[in-house]
């Protein structure tokens, strides 16, 4: 049955609306929920100052641990190579070749510096230096790390090859080092090796595709090769440190095999011979990074990295 108006409710007219009427409760529920928003997003994670942070368990192995004088050695060693490294990679943060790799430097860049401040706080109890005492206030023959690290960028293909290096040789060291005797070293090691497996297949899918690509993309990966490759022995040699840590830290010339194996089958896979860069850049490192003697791009570098924390000792934001 249809409905039926009635000549009343046809010539009716319409009542008038007030805008304010309509529009007020809209605004009063917007004003409710940003004021909901407001009062959840104040404030979430309290108030922390950075003096108040600590590690977490995992990253610093047993929190109450003390490093002996040849332990805090060793973990400086492992320490300075990662916060090398970490403050080489943070240069490229918006200068990659594309958005993506911004990206995946700048977290390889943070992974290490993770690794480094947990190596740097174990080191540090043995003396009672905090991680920041370490970076920020040692000079440059009182660093430990190899050669490799302290070498600049370069081009993308020689920070491609230089993290291919370095993830191989973490990777072997890491998995060695998780099985120390030593609890903290061996927590700091199985957290830090799943990180360098990441790093590791990143650096072989860019060697792949530079070698892969074009004729100058190969080229500059060569190019990297050549320059790079006379670094890697300073990372395999041992001394007379790694007789005092027996069953506490790896031999480092114990990895070399695990190394060279998977060295060379990525470079087989990018058609990639040894004699297209051995022995084609006289010199090579003299490896006396573990016992403060430094190329000359270490002192640059740190001049940068600690300017601030030397320039206001002590200050708290």
């Amino acid at each position: 049955m249809n409905a039926q108006l009635n000549d009343a409710e046809l010539t009716a007219e319409p009542q008038p609306v007030d805008p304010s009427d309509a529009a007020q409760p809209k605004q009063r529920d917007a004003a409710a929920v940003n004021a909901e928003y407001d009062a959840e997003a104040a404030d979430v994670h309290g108030e922390v100052t950075v003096d108040e942070l600590d590690l977490a368990a995992e990253l610093s192995g047993v929190p109450s641990a003390k490093a002996t004088a040849d332990i805090a050695e060793y973990a400086l060693r492992l320490g300075d190579d990662a916060l090398i490294l970490s403050q080489r990679l943070g240069w490229w943060i918006s200068r990659a070749p594309e958005l993506e790799e911004d990206m995946a430097l700048g977290n390889i860049a943070l992974d290490l510096l993770g690794h480094a401040r947990s190596l740097l706080h174990y080191a540090g109890s043995a003396t009672g230096k905090s991680e920041d005492d370490l970076a920020y206030f040692r000079d440059e023959h009182e660093f430990r790390c190899a050669w490799l690290f302290e070498q600049p960028n370069g081009d993308f293909a020689h920070t491609t090859v230089r993290g291919l290096i370095a993830a191989i040789w973490m990777q072997e060291l890491y998995t060695a080092l998780s099985q120390s005797t030593d609890a903290s070293l061996a927590a700091i090691a199985a957290k830090s090796v799943k990180e360098v497996a990441y790093h590791r297949d990143h650096a072989v899918q860019w060697t792949l595709r530079l070698a892969g690509g074009t004729e100058e993309s190969r080229r500059r990966l060569l190019e990297g090769l050549t320059d790079l490759w006379t670094y890697t022995d300073e990372l395999f040699r041992d001394d007379e440190l790694h007789d005092r840590l027996d069953g506490i830290a790896p031999r480092p010339s114990s990895l070399r095999a695990g190394y060279d194996e998977i060295w060379n089958a990525v470079l087989a896979e990018a058609e990639i011979e040894p004699a297209d860069y051995v022995g084609r850049k006289i010199g090579s490192s003299s490896g006396g990074g573990r016992h403060g003697n430094h190329s000359t791009h270490l002192g640059p570098l740190l001049a940068e990295m600690q300017v601030l924390a030397r320039r206001h000792p002590g200050a708290t934001w």
